[in-house]
């Protein structure tokens, strides 16, 4: 699939967008060193002029609030993945709409008035998802799966809602501790229905989305034997190491068509870079087309 950078927000030009001063930022996490996020961000630093610097570190649960409040007044802000996405919410001071509709945050930028730190929260995975999937052509799906019910899933259901699902199914391995991601749909205003992983995986799927939250890994050969697509239905499997992962192989296969979730992740990333050098998730970089491609060059996609 090749998705290009979307194409629907205003580009932000010299008059509307003052470069900030502070030009540190990183990725946290842990486990982190596997991260592309460094790649990403770094490429598209380079293609906007801009000598910034990006790294990565590992934050164990527990350990991000005495990081951030250790960083000092050149860090714009931070990048996140799990188990982070929601011990941050105790930290920002405000949050867009997919953070609190998801109960996550991926993540954060710093403002500072003398002494007094600010961090303000988005979600940028649920945009992630959106772009990724536009590329195969979808941008609206009135019925999508969800395999999983982590803080990825709940981004999936609220991607969903964008898409204009009107009901998604989740499955999980443990239907009975789905609570928290009922309650996303719900609030999202999606039906929802949750049923047993090993009971989708053995079947053939009618949805005409289906959104993989699965680690890689958590599926064997065995697992998904009897799995199968309506002819031409999309797969986004958020796991991408290796590419195709067993899913996705299993789902090409059989008629369907599979997204790498690498689109997703460069689709975030691209609104991260948004946020950090505008300030706005929705406000285009100048030449973003160009910034775009050498992002996903970065990290081996072809637009």
């Amino acid at each position: 699939m090749k998705p290009p950078a979307p194409e629907s927000t205003p580009e932000s030009t010299p008059e509307s967008t003052r470069l900030p001063t502070a030009c540190r930022l990183a990725v946290l996490g842990s486990p982190i060193a596997h991260s592309k996020s460094p790649q990403l961000h770094l490429a598209a630093y380079e293609a906007l002029g801009l000598d910034w610097e990006y790294t990565r570190a590992d934050v164990a649960p527990g350990e991000l609030s005495d990081f951030v409040l250790g960083l000092d007044e050149s860090w714009r802000g931070l990048s996140l993945t799990m188990p982070l996405k929601e011990e941050v919410l105790s930290l920002i001071d405000s949050a867009d709409v997919q953070s609190v509709l998801t109960g996550a945050a991926n993540t954060v930028l710093f403002g500072r008035s003398g002494d007094a730190l600010s961090v303000q929260g988005f979600n940028t995975d649920v945009g992630g998802i959106v772009d990724a999937l536009a590329g195969t052509g979808i941008s609206r799906s009135s019925e999508v799966l969800i395999l999983g019910a982590g803080a990825t899933a709940r981004s999936s259901v609220v991607a969903a809602a964008e898409l204009g699902a009107e009901h998604v199914t989740i499955a999980a391995r443990s239907p009975q501790r789905a609570e928290q991601i009922t309650a996303v749909a719900k609030n999202a205003g999606v039906a929802v229905s949750v049923v047993w992983l090993a009971d989708v995986l053995g079947a053939e799927v009618d949805a005409p989305v289906t959104i993989s939250t699965l680690p890689g890994g958590a599926l064997t050969a065995a697992d998904i034997a009897g799995f199968a697509p309506t002819p031409g239905a999309a797969l986004l499997d958020v796991a991408y190491a290796p590419w195709p992962s067993p899913l996705a192989t299993v789902w090409q296969a059989r008629g369907g068509v599979a997204v790498s979730g690498l689109w997703m992740l460069a689709h975030q990333a691209l609104a991260q870079v948004r946020i950090f050098v505008n300030g706005d998730p929705q406000l285009r970089l100048p030449d973003e087309h160009t910034v775009f491609a050498a992002m996903t060059r970065a990290i081996r996609l072809t637009v």
